[in-house]
């Protein structure tokens, strides 16, 4: 089975041979650092606190997109081959609306600051995200032959995508497509939920590269029930089902990561860092429309996992980094 990617984490490739095997995966990255400013501002507004850690959390996603997507156009242009044999990629197909969730989630983050800069941005994102939804999905159901060792929960991405449209959809005013996105990403994390279940536990282990992907379980009902509350206005039914469903997969999945943490480390790790910040977002909002003050310290405890996370992926990147083990041919 053709593996995730190569091993180990983040360079600004150094020679064609490294940009030619730059994979679409480093847009993770920026779902995490921007995952961690969206939780540390629900934190700094929770606790009174001013916005200077959200704040410079904003400016380094930022940095990281504009560097991580300048390096893959220049990929695109120099090696288009090598992007169709990721788009063919039986697991790196579904990561490719990473770069419109990234869009997605830095016009979240820039709403509050610069709402004329946000719009076209959030626009853009969008678009993209709806047409990678609609060819992801063709992907799956045409003429290649897919086999249970190629699924993962990373295959829950695309869908993760659409429930972030109304995140900062509701505020702009887009009110009708946003249930739009909602409702494809709910009935489809749905479907990929059956399907994924079905292959931890009847099929063989997912390979190391691979087990980090686990912690995507927690994203889709952290995300959904964060765009239900905007949708909605209020924490009814369904948003508690959401809540703790989100609280059932991080509990599944804190019984997993000691073990996963052990396995060397690639790019993949940086899907531990998303679905954290999206747990604890959801949260806070959880506690402060509701008053309680056990959610707001599942929130506190889950903020302090997240920096920790942040912090180690930071460093075995930067660790990989210098050990030159990057963007190698798999």
């Amino acid at each position: 089975m053709p593996s995730l990617t190569s091993p180990d984490a983040v360079q600004t490739p150094a020679s064609h041979s490294q940009l030619e095997h730059y994979p679409v995966t480093f847009f993770a990255i920026v779902m995490g650092l921007s995952g961690l400013s969206l939780a540390l501002h629900a934190f700094e507004t929770a606790h009174g606190l001013g916005s200077q850690a959200s704040g410079a959390a904003y400016w380094l996603t930022i940095a990281a997109f504009l560097a991580i997507a300048a390096v893959y156009a220049l990929k695109a242009w120099r090696y288009p081959a090598a992007v169709r044999a990721e788009w063919n990629h039986p697991v790196r197909l579904a990561f490719f609306p990473a770069i419109s969730i990234s869009l997605l989630l830095l016009a979240t983050l820039t709403l509050p600051r610069a709402p004329t800069v946000a719009e076209p941005l959030w626009l853009f994102g969008m678009g993209l995200q709806g047409a990678l939804t609609i060819a992801v999905i063709s992907g799956w159901i045409g003429h290649r032959a897919f086999q249970t060792p190629h699924l993962s929960p990373a295959w829950f991405i695309p869908a993760v995508g659409n429930v972030i449209v109304p995140i900062a959809g509701v505020q702009m005013g887009y009110v009708e497509i946003s249930w739009y996105f909602l409702s494809v990403g709910l009935i489809f994390w749905v479907v990929l939920l059956t399907l994924v279940m079905n292959r931890l536990i009847f099929h063989d282990p997912m390979p190391g590269r691979l087990q980090p992907t686990l912690v995507i379980l927690i994203a889709p009902p952290a995300v959904g029930f964060l765009a239900w509350v905007r949708l909605t206005g209020d924490i009814d039914a369904f948003a508690r089902v959401l809540m703790n469903g989100a609280y059932l997969f991080t509990l599944l999945v804190a019984v997993q990561l000691p073990r996963i943490v052990r396995l060397p480390f690639a790019l993949s790790f940086w899907a531990l860092s998303f679905p954290f910040a999206a747990v604890t977002a959801a949260s806070f909002l959880y506690a402060d429309r509701t008053g309680s003050a056990v959610h707001a310290l599942f929130g506190t405890g889950l903020m302090g996992v997240l920096v920790i996370i942040i912090a180690a992926l930071l460093i075995r990147t930067y660790r990989a980094m210098r050990a030159g083990e990057i963007c190698q041919p798999e």
